[in-house]
């Protein structure tokens, strides 16, 4: 259950296993002969220039903007509230250096060849045998000792080993230098530098191993160490990226202090790495069987047609380690932590208007809240960045945050005429919903008060700056807004009036403001006026369709075929807009759902759409769209995914948030409210989901559930005393048969039609 095993090496990049600990990743190709292992470094972006660019210093033109928006010269209110630049793009995120194991004797022959990687420990292991024995290579990237282990044990290595830039796409501007040197007869370290061109930021990077052999001897050819007649070889690997061109001296000197025992330096990451996977699994009742199917026969399942629980079972379970694999000193990018060649698309960078967040949105709720801590790294390196952003766009206090960022900095220079990203204000409160709802889920009140907390206020203060403007009826105007990434239907510019994302996040952020300044004591004078102005913002809008618009503000109609689905921000993550609550406005959201078509089938659009069906309790809706990405061959032999069908586009999206789609169908949470099976595909007719957090901050250790006898036990508990409250637990309509379950458009009861809740309450500490 808990690994992905294939039983020929990868024949690309693309299908390469997969170890990481947050700051370095490797993508083992599995050859018995002539192996392979990319290394990649999470800070590995080079330079373009874009470290010196700044947002646009248009502050003073704001309220001519906002008139000419108002009287429908939209495409020129883009033009002068930039500044004529050209969209510019992120520093691209790059691949490492290459390390290569080549048998010194011809290539014989294979037997029972398998490589396989364990979830558990992070471990993927190259086994096969020959007519001289059995080999195996082993490898992982360590948490605590931040180093990338690889070992090879045979009946006899004679093997040369060496480093290289030798990646596809590698592009001749970047030089890599590569070297190797002896020390004594046993060990030798070998480095690669790769030096990027003159110019702002980093001068380049480097990676080091510390190559130790057991029972034979190792000599030094140029750049190449070749062993002879060991039984066992040791491979110990760090990486590094600086301002100054970076020196193999302080990386060699680290290397040497670390044990030369695998078995040592493994058990002591899955002491941290297995602690995290293990808290959470998904058991949709596979039979033994199916689980151990190749990955090859397991994808091949795809295209029958439904959810296959095998590969839904596997998806679950490598969607998190992938995640836990990448986070770390900074949260996953497009592409988590992986690269095998140059030129990733849209710079492998963090993409914040939907990718980033959907990657994260599973994280705290499958039990590994500890992954929070780079998403918050990331923010609190940047907040700066994003006051300087609101200051010279809108002259404002608070914080603005761009639509991407490559790591370094969050400033706000990726616009242009067309792609007005300064408009779009949502970002902000986008961005910190993730903490908010970690917060919600642990009720860590230090994280809140200390780090949280001050970013909160700013995002309210923003809005409480910008919201200036009012329309007729006293409500306040939203202008310029922006929905990621379409404008309305007449095309006549992307710039608008009330975009429906920016309505909910400004009246998320100043509420949730004002409701954590409440709790803690602090900012009173400012919650009262929070409260006021949130009170005053345009209601949702639903059009003649009976959809959720796009734009709550009359004229402007929302396109039919996008990808993204931005307006729906109410529903999911934000829990604004539900069937219990607000049924008209959720009857109104799952219309807009299923007008909105696919665009171009992205993974991410289908992903955005699968969370908000679950919220709107409509399963048929978030199993469709599970099916475009499960049976339209998006997932690679390594069980990382694609950004388009067809395998088109190296992708992380789906591979980490799969999980929180998962979770979505089986329980959804908010303060007081635990819904167990809201929307159930027919599929998986029985099954258990353990370890999940809730937003209600009680732990839903153990969901089970049974179609046949009509019944669903879960076991709830809360360790944190001042939690203990009244809390509401449900259950959602069984599905029916036929491969489909029915929408779920009405509230849940405490006892619902269909289902036995069979359950105990136990009162006693914890």
């Amino acid at each position: 259950m808990h690994g992905v095993h294939d039983i020929e090496p990868a024949g690309r990049w693309e299908d390469a296993f997969l170890s990481g600990n947050g700051e370095y990743g490797i993508m083992v190709y599995g050859h018995p002969h002539r192996e392979r292992i990319v290394h990649d470094h999470h800070r590995y972006v080079l330079p373009n220039g874009s470290r010196e660019m700044r947002p646009p210093s248009v502050a003073e033109r704001l309220e001519h903007v906002r008139d000419l928006i108002l009287a429908g010269e939209r495409e020129q209110a883009q033009r002068e509230f930039s500044d004529g630049r050209p969209l510019a793009w992120t520093q691209p995120f790059h691949p490492g250096h290459v390390l290569h194991l080549d048998s010194a004797a011809p290539a014989g022959r294979v037997d029972h060849y398998r490589r396989a990687t364990d979830f558990t420990t992070g471990e993927v292991r190259v086994t096969w045998s020959d007519g001289d024995g059995e080999w195996v290579r082993r490898a992982f990237v360590s948490r605590p000792d931040a180093v990338a282990v690889v070992e090879i044990a045979g009946p006899r290595l004679d093997l040369t080993v060496r480093l290289s830039g030798d990646v596809p796409g590698h592009p001749p501007e970047v030089t890599v230098t590569t070297s190797a040197h002896a020390i004594g007869s046993g060990e030798a370290s070998l480095a690669a530098v790769g030096t990027y061109p003159a110019g702002p930021g980093a001068a380049g990077y480097l990676g080091v191993t510390r190559l130790v052999a057991t029972g034979g001897h190792v000599t030094v050819d140029g750049d190449v160490a070749a062993v002879h007649g060991a039984t066992r070889v040791m491979l110990l690997t760090r990486m590094d990226r600086s301002v100054a061109l970076p020196r193999a001296d302080a990386l060699r000197d680290a290397l040497a202090e670390l044990p030369a025992d695998y078995d040592l330096l493994l058990a002591r990451h899955v002491a941290v790495h297995g602690k995290l996977y293990a808290r959470a699994t998904l058991d949709l009742r596979v039979p033994d069987d199916d689980r151990r199917l190749p990955v090859g026969e397991i994808l091949a399942r795809a295209g029958a047609g439904g959810l296959d629980a095998a590969l839904v079972e596997a998806m679950f379970h490598s969607g998190r380690y992938l995640l836990l694999s990448s986070c770390g000193v900074l949260p996953p990018r497009l592409t988590g932590l992986w690269l095998g060649a140059w030129g990733a698309a849209w710079s492998g960078d963090y993409t914040t208007d939907a990718n980033l967040n959907l990657q994260m949105a599973g994280a705290v709720s499958t039990g590994m809240p500890e992954l929070i801590a780079g998403y918050a790294a990331l923010i609190g390196a940047q907040i700066e960045d994003w006051r300087a952003n609101a200051r010279a766009i809108y002259g404002a206090r608070g914080v603005l945050a761009p639509s991407r960022t490559d790591g370094e900095h969050g400033l706000l220079f990726h616009l242009d005429d067309e792609w007005p990203w300064q408009m779009w204000l949502a970002g902000a409160d986008w961005l910190l919903f993730p903490l908010h709802e970690y917060w919600q889920m642990t009720g860590d009140d230090a994280f809140l008060a200390g780090t949280l907390a001050p970013w909160l206020i700013e995002a309210a203060t923003f809005f409480e700056d910008v919201l200036t403007r009012e329309d007729d009826d006293g409500h306040v105007v939203i202008v310029p807004s922006y929905s990621p990434e379409v404008g309305p239907r007449d095309v006549k510019g992307v710039a608008g009036v009330n975009a429906t994302m920016d309505v909910a996040a400004a009246r998320h952020a100043l509420v949730t403001a004002a409701d954590v300044c409440s709790y803690l004591g602090i900012e009173q004078p400012a919650v009262g006026r929070w409260r006021a102005l949130a009170d005053r913002l345009p209601p949702y809008r639903v059009d003649d369709h009976g959809a959720l618009a796009e734009w709550a503000w009359p004229g402007l109609e929302t396109a039919d075929d996008h990808r993204h689905v931005s307006h729906l921000y109410p529903v999911w993550p934000l829990h604004d807009i539900t069937p219990d609550d607000t049924p008209d406005l959720a009857a109104a959201a799952r219309a807009a759902l299923l007008r909105r078509r696919d665009e171009n089938l992205s993974a991410h659009g289908s992903l955005h759409r699968a969370l908000c069906a679950a919220r709107l309790k409509d399963g048929d809706t978030a199993r469709a769209n599970l099916l475009k990405i499960l049976g339209r061959n998006m997932v690679f032999r390594s069980l990382m995914t694609s950004h388009n069908p067809d395998l088109e586009i190296y992708n992380a999206d789906a591979a980490h948030c799969l999980p929180a789609v998962v979770v979505e169908l089986l329980v959804d949470s908010r303060p007081g409210i635990v819904e167990l099976l809201p929307a159930l595909p027919p599929e998986w007719s029985s099954g258990s989901l353990r370890g999940i957090a809730t937003r209600a901050r009680v732990a839903l250790d153990e969901l089970s559930w049974d179609l046949r006898s009509g019944t669903v036990s879960a076991v709830l508990t809360s360790a944190h005393a001042r939690s203990s409250r009244s809390c509401a637990v449900t259950a959602g309509t069984p599905p029916t048969g036929g491969g489909a379950s029915t929408s779920r458009r009405t509230p849940p009861s405490p006892s619902p039609s269909g289902w036995r809740l069979v359950g105990r309450t136990d009162t006693h500490p914890g």
